[in-house]
């Protein structure tokens, strides 16, 4: 795997290469452009000239620029969608750059999965800006960003996943991550805008339900269909080789355009008011199909991926993506008036589009939601093995089969943090408690979220942020970052209370929790607050629980000493001289020193005139 520099290096010249092919991909657009101008201008004058000499050839050559002209506008065509193609490829690339420069705006935030009463998410920044979901996410669908997002609330793919899923997983996120090409064509995807999954999915309900005329997929109907169309056929043969007069082939055609009308166009409506508006979306399912169907995407193997059986499924499910996308192609065609006379009245297309779209119905209609749910699950592992690509110094954790809470790191840090980092080696015994003290900024609430951001990492089989992660499957719950809410009469020390309450009955709830507190009941004064969270800590310790938990009260340290030993003390120290020493390195035992006077001080200092200070500062 590439170190960052490699990788920056790999996206740049990614950048540049494709750039390069859609210069000279815009250049050849505008020949194009100009020949198609050039070949119907001809056309034109070939006709004009036809008027004048009468002679065959202008004919002849008339033709020839007409076909030469749609020759020209198909090829236009496709090189203008290799065109959006390509920049969409690039901008998964400079997004990536992007990434690795620290800017996480082009992707989406997940601010609507913020949730302040969630058990951790909120403490632990996991959506919103510059959130672990903002880095995780590059997906393209909206089931995708959900099934993220139920994965890194622990919803999806939690502690009740079992270690051979999460193993399983990691192995899949693992194999994505080598397959680079093919995830940038995934996530290339996005150029068709948001692709809303719940939309498509009400839509396809509706469509696969419709009460359309059971005559159309009879095969007499068809048998039917295709006498009347040779018929009229032979019909106009015999008025251009015979004595026949040619109004019975138009009578005959006639009848066939409004037969076909009549009897048709009421299901087609229906047709078009349930799905036509997605035709674009269903566009970009198709192709995330086809990609997983014709590439190895298929064989990754996930249990929730349904079309990881050899390619087998997924290629199944490419045909019925694929038949749905041309009758959506079929309705749009409609909307040429000229079109819809000249195919009705010689083809019959109306009669078996509809004919099509009831065999739609029959043969695929009940799968669709289980494969666009398949296409989720895939747009979700796709953004966990770019992660993982991105982040090739981090880990794998090792997930213990065991009952107990088992948290054993070695060199871990927060992955906001980069290369700036400072790793800690800490071991969590099963229902013990570890209270960890230290001055403002030593690092106490960074380190306590690092723990409960890699273990998220972990139980869903992504990269974490330690020289070595040994965790067992546990719930997981944290109070960090409680606010009042006035508009509701909340104040601060209420919803303290309401956060405590609402961890104690979830600890009754779940077998095993990990629970990580940054400075309980700091609404109240110190000898209420120090008494409070004593009774508290006594409280929660009669259940399946193991917590730590940062504070600046010095005086809680001393529940290390009750003889249950089931409390320990971790401290960050600092050193202060002329200027405050901060190591960030978490170590046994209670922080001697605190930093807010000296910081006071020095402020007053310097900032305030020199009597002020020798009255103030020195007293302190």
């Amino acid at each position: 795997m590439k170190d960052v520099k490699e990788l920056r290096e790999y996206y740049s010249g990614r950048v540049k290469e494709l750039s390069g092919g859609i210069s000279g991909l815009k250049r050849a657009g505008r020949m194009l452009v100009a020949s198609e101008l050039v070949a119907f201008a001809a056309a034109i004058g070939f006709v004009a000239a036809y008027t004048v000499h009468g002679s065959y050839f202008w004919l002849v050559g008339t033709a020839a620029m007409l076909i030469g002209y749609v020759a020209f506008r198909r090829v236009d065509v496709s090189n203008a969608e290799r065109v959006e193609r390509l920049t969409a490829l690039r901008s998964v690339y400079e997004g990536e750059l992007d990434y690795l420069d620290g800017r996480f705006d082009r992707f989406d935030a997940g601010e609507r999965y913020v949730d302040p009463c969630h058990e951790f998410t909120f403490d632990m920044d996991i959506f919103g800006r510059s959130s672990l979901y903002q880095r995780i996410n590059r997906t393209v669908t909206q089931g995708g960003a959900d099934i993220l997002a139920r994965c890194l609330e622990m919803k999806a793919f939690g502690p009740e996943s079992g270690k051979a899923l999460i193993d399983r997983r990691a192995d899949a996120v693992e194999r994505l991550a080598e397959m680079e090409g093919l995830r940038a064509g995934f996530m290339a995807m996005r150029r068709y805008g948001p692709i809303d999954t719940r939309a498509v999915k009400t839509a396809l309900g509706t469509a696969g339900s419709l009460p359309l005329p059971s005559f159309a997929s009879s095969t007499v109907a068809r048998a039917v269909a295709v006498a009347l169309i040779v018929v009229f056929a032979l019909l106009i043969a015999l008025a251009v080789f015979t004595d026949m007069p040619s109004g019975v082939p138009v009578m005959w055609g006639t009848l066939m355009f409004f037969g076909v009308l009549m009897l048709c166009s009421g299901p087609l409506r229906q047709m078009s008011k349930a799905v036509n508006s997605l035709c674009r979306q269903m566009k970009a399912y198709t192709e995330l199909v086809r990609l997983a169907a014709t590439t190895e995407l298929c064989t990754v193997d996930d249990p929730c991926l349904g079309m990881s059986s050899g390619g087998e499924a997924a290629a199944y499910a490419l045909t019925s993506f694929d038949e749905l996308r041309r009758i959506l192609d079929g309705l749009d065609r409609r909307g040429n008036v000229l079109g819809l006379i000249v195919f009705d009245t010689f083809l019959l297309s109306d009669f078996f589009l509809v004919r099509r779209f009831c065999r739609w119905q029959g043969m695929h209609a009940a799968d669709m939601e289980r494969w666009i749910d398949s296409v989720s699950v895939l747009d979700a592992l796709v953004s966990m093995a770019t992660f993982r690509y991105n982040e090739p110094s981090a880990g794998r954790a090792e997930i213990a089969d065991t009952d107990g809470v088992v948290y054993d790191a070695r060199g871990i840090y927060h992955p906001f943090l980069g290369a700036s980092a400072v790793p800690n080696d800490l071991r969590i015994e099963d229902n013990h408690y570890y209270i960890v003290t230290g001055a403002n900024m030593a690092g106490k609430s960074t380190f306590l979220r690092s723990l409960g951001v890699n273990y998220l990492l972990a139980v869903n089989g992504m990269p974490v942020f330690a020289a070595g992660l040994r965790v067992s499957l546990f719930s997981l719950f944290s109070s960090m970052r409680t606010s009042d809410n006035l508009s509701r009469g909340i104040s601060y020390f209420n919803a303290e209370l309401l956060r405590l309450g609402q961890l104690m009955e979830a600890c009754r709830r779940s077998p095993r929790t990990l629970i990580i507190l940054d400075e309980i009941l700091k609404g109240t004064n110190s000898l209420d607050k120090l008494n409070g969270s004593r009774m508290f800590l006594d409280a929660i310790s009669e259940l399946p629980v193991t917590g730590i938990i940062a504070t600046h009260d010095l005086e809680l340290s001393k529940m290390a000493d009750s003889p249950s030993g089931r409390f320990h003390n971790l401290c960050f120290e600092i050193e202060l001289s002329d200027n405050v020493t901060y190591t960030y390195k978490i170590t046994p035992g209670v922080a001697r020193n605190q930093n807010a006077t000296w910081l006071l001080r020095n402020m007053i200092r310097n900032s305030w005139p020199e009597r002020v200070y020798d009255r103030v500062g020195t007293a302190v």
